[in-house]
């Protein structure tokens, strides 16, 4: 089980109202949230070329055990919303906070899973404020990237019986503080818990190695929904005057 991360001491400050313009004070047309990520004609790997992996372990575990032979991967184990400005590690960009290295990195797409180390944190408030101002200084660093916040994963019936702060509940509430945030900063929100819960909306025993990681298996079954829930503008086949599709 992740270590209980120990929750910031200081609340992030972030922008108000105060501070700029809303978008319809400013004239402009406030963009509409449409749900959660749909599901769409699945994508090649390519489509993730232009795609940079922001998170913990488990990210470190999809690039691993998934598969994947495309994309970048900038992640940490322990890391969370507030270790990815503050922890200095190593990344090919040298050594600094994630964040840091992912302003000098051009990509049209972010995805990011954190969020399991910080369960042992108290309530859902800083966890919420400290969420927001990674959004924000995402959309602020990258304003033309699509950011995905991914849902965290589920754990094991055994890992859920435990009794301790990593538990399905725990992580189902902060699901919401992400679906939530994900509307209120207009960013996608990719659901990959859905597709990873079985009957008793646990983790599949035969999907992980030890109740909260996901092994091969398991990593497949989040890469495919990913092809299959692609986001921003990915391209339509282009079709000769002859009708023939290339």
């Amino acid at each position: 089980s992740p270590a209980e991360a120990q929750a910031p001491e200081t609340e992030p400050a972030l922008r108000t109202a105060e501070a700029e313009l809303a978008p319809e004070e400013a004239g402009e047309e406030t963009p509409v949230w449409e749900g959660p990520v749909p599901e769409s004609t699945p994508v090649e790997d390519t489509y993730f070329d232009d795609v940079v992996f922001l998170g913990d372990s488990r990210t470190d575990g999809l690039r691993l055990y998934g598969g994947m032979t495309h994309g970048t991967f900038l992640f940490f184990t322990g890391a969370t919303v507030e270790s990815v400005f503050t922890k200095a590690v190593e990344t090919q960009q040298g050594t600094m906070p994630l964040l840091d290295a992912l302003a000098e990195m051009e990509y049209g797409r972010i995805y990011v899973m954190l969020g399991v180390n910080e369960l042992g944190w108290k309530g859902t408030d800083i966890f919420r404020n400290q969420s927001a101002a990674l959004i924000q200084r995402l959309q602020e660093d990258h304003p033309e990237a699509e950011i995905v916040i991914q849902s965290i994963l589920p754990v094991s019936a055994k890992i859920d019986e435990e009794g301790r702060y990593v538990n399905n509940q725990r992580i189902a509430e902060y699901n919401q503080v992400w679906l939530e945030l994900a509307e209120q900063f207009n960013v996608n929100y990719l659901n990959i818990a859905e597709v990873l819960l079985d009957e008793n909306g646990q983790l599949p025993s035969e999907l992980t190695y030890d109740g909260v990681h996901l092994n091969k298996a398991g990593c497949r079954v989040w890469l495919d929904y990913m092809r299959s829930h692609a986001v921003g503008e990915i391209g339509v086949p282009a079709v000769e005057e002859s009708g023939e599709t290339t």
